[in-house]
């Protein structure tokens, strides 16, 4: 599944001029849509076309399929590259599939060239894996830090991935009827169900983020009591939020996609800097392993959020 980026509607851009930087602002996560669509189109400009010589894998706990084995790869043409929601799916051959998760520290590293001709040892670092390609070019799947949860599927069909099979349409392929019938198939806080990918494939925390600012929406909004007008606002931003990101990462190097997302950003990631659109302060709720971040002109009517777990949520 792979998306053409359309034109974006002005009133969703971020000012070209307005820069807003802070030493300690990062952007976590699990690579979204925008990301992941990115990578795909330059995985099908650079890679499409050429023959795996070598895959190669260096940790056993990301692969998570053992038939097809590894070694059915080598000999495979790279015949397509695309995505399901924030799986990256690579064809090879006729039949089979490598689709990856790459979780929150997980990341594709194209090189033109290797250092070595060498096999990987196994724990070789943070690569998970290596797929050599017949023009001594390929790209290493890696994983920073400790906990370990980049994963690799070798499948001939990629709904046999658990995580693809349970996928909601796409987010950027859903028309607005449909938009609002998977949104009010959930009921809680809007910022969740934006997120559960069972509702709708390809936005995560960042983007969540940025699409209810856009929005002018809390992220607390139960979606029972949104009404038609704030879902179609909220439709609009989200295809505006996402295929801005869009436009902006397909082109970018690999290497340079993260910089780019952080650079996008309004909200996410922006806690203590001035809102671009008022300029009031970005808030930031935080939870056990996550936080989240708005503004508080913008979306909560000027007043700050309480933190989920002390307090009842200001709707």
């Amino acid at each position: 599944m792979t998306f053409s980026p359309e034109g974006i509607a002005s009133r969703y851009r971020l000012c070209a001029t307005t820069t807003f930087t802070a030493t300690n602002a990062t952007v976590e996560g699990v690579p979204e849509l925008p990301e992941v669509e990115a990578l795909a189109a330059y995985l099908r400009e650079r890679a499409v076309g050429h023959t795996v010589e070598r895959f190669e894998v260096s940790s056993f706990s990301a692969l998570k399929t053992y038939d097809p084995a590894p070694s059915a790869v080598a000999g495979l043409k790279i015949t397509d590259a695309g995505r399901h929601g924030k799986f990256l799916d690579v064809t090879l051959g006729d039949d089979l599939h490598l689709v990856v998760h790459l979780a929150r520290a997980g990341w594709l590293h194209y090189r033109d060239a290797f250092k070595s001709p060498a096999p990987l040892k196994p724990g070789s670092g943070p690569i998970a894996v290596r797929v050599r390609l017949d023009d001594g070019s390929g790209f290493d799947l890696t994983e920073a830090g400790t906990q370990k949860s980049l994963a690799a599927y070798l499948v001939r069909d990629p709904a046999e991935v658990p995580g693809v099979a349970r996928l909601g349409p796409d987010a950027l392929a859903v028309s607005r009827d449909e938009f609002a019938e998977r949104i009010r198939s959930r009921k809680g806080q809007i910022k969740g169900v934006l997120v559960d990918q069972e509702v709708l494939a390809g936005i995560g925390n960042a983007y969540s983020d940025e699409i209810l600012h856009v929005a002018r929406m809390s992220p607390f909004a139960l979606t029972g009591k949104l009404t038609d007008e704030q879902i179609t606002t909220l439709y609009e931003a989200t295809r505006s939020v996402e295929t801005d990101a869009v436009t902006r990462s397909v082109g970018q190097k690999a290497a340079e996609l993260k910089g780019e997302k952080r650079a996008g950003m309004r909200v996410h990631a922006r806690t203590g800097l001035p809102c671009p659109v008022c300029g009031d302060t970005v808030r930031e709720v935080s939870f056990a392993d996550k936080s989240l971040q708005y503004c508080p002109t913008c979306q909560t009517g000027g007043k700050p959020l309480a933190d989920r777990r002390l307090s009842k949520l200001i709707r």
